[in-house]
């Protein structure tokens, strides 16, 4: 099956390959201590070696998943980038188009946003209705878990007034919730820790929003 179809997924990881390309191998990441060369490899161990995934998430199997990423790193680095843009292998569910935009519009609007905002000058990028549906989605999906340390209310809201709680307050807690509002992208960004980077408001008891801004994001 061909690597194809027209959704964010897609069409974002095609977009950081050129990028990558364009900067080279050296240039400044959003992912501390990363270089473009070493989030290049992250990306290609992710599709090609799925047994070093739970790493990624399980602190007690990232030595697993960091040995692999650097096998991924002593290949030349238009081959790594070679390999990002080919997609997911042909053995891969992720290949197809739905699961892609189930599994990978998180992973690579997020780290395609890595390389761009590391830049000056950066601004957000204007997204389609599909696109921000995308993120939105995948929002509510990771958001829970994102901010499960959060000792406060919590919602997610968007331009279009649609909102959604995160954080249910506790009873005996008479402070309302804090609202993080913005664009899906830029919620999913303050989701996955980059908050210096992402353009949201937050508004809410000036404890609370505290409370929020101390807390440690959960992957």
């Amino acid at each position: 099956m061909p690597y194809s179809g027209d959704h964010l997924a897609r069409r974002d990881r095609l977009g950081l390959c050129r990028l990558l390309e364009d900067l080279g191998p050296d240039a400044p990441t959003l992912c501390r201590g990363w270089s473009t060369r070493d989030l290049a490899g992250h990306l290609v161990a992710r599709d090609r070696r799925p047994d070093s995934i739970p790493g990624l998430v399980v602190p007690a199997l990232a030595g697993w998943s960091e040995r692999v990423r650097s096998g991924e790193l002593r290949r030349p680095y238009d081959e790594l980038v070679a390999a990002l843009g080919a997609g997911p292998p042909r053995w891969s569910p992720l290949r197809r188009p739905a699961a892609d935009r189930a599994g990978n519009t998180h992973e690579y609007f997020v780290h395609y946003e890595d390389v761009r905002r590391a830049r000056p000058g950066w601004e957000p990028r204007p997204l389609g209705a599909g696109d921000e549906a995308d993120l939105w989605r995948v929002l509510g999906w990771f958001a829970p878990r994102a901010f499960r340390t959060v000792p406060v209310g919590l919602v997610l809201r968007r331009p279009d007034g649609m909102s959604r709680p995160v954080r249910r307050r506790r009873r005996s807690d008479a402070t309302p919730p804090v609202t993080i509002s913005g664009p899906p992208g830029e919620l999913l960004l303050y989701a996955f820790g980059r908050q210096d980077h992402a353009r949201v408001e937050l508004d809410g008891d000036r404890r609370a929003v505290a409370q929020l801004e101390s807390a440690p994001l959960s992957w």
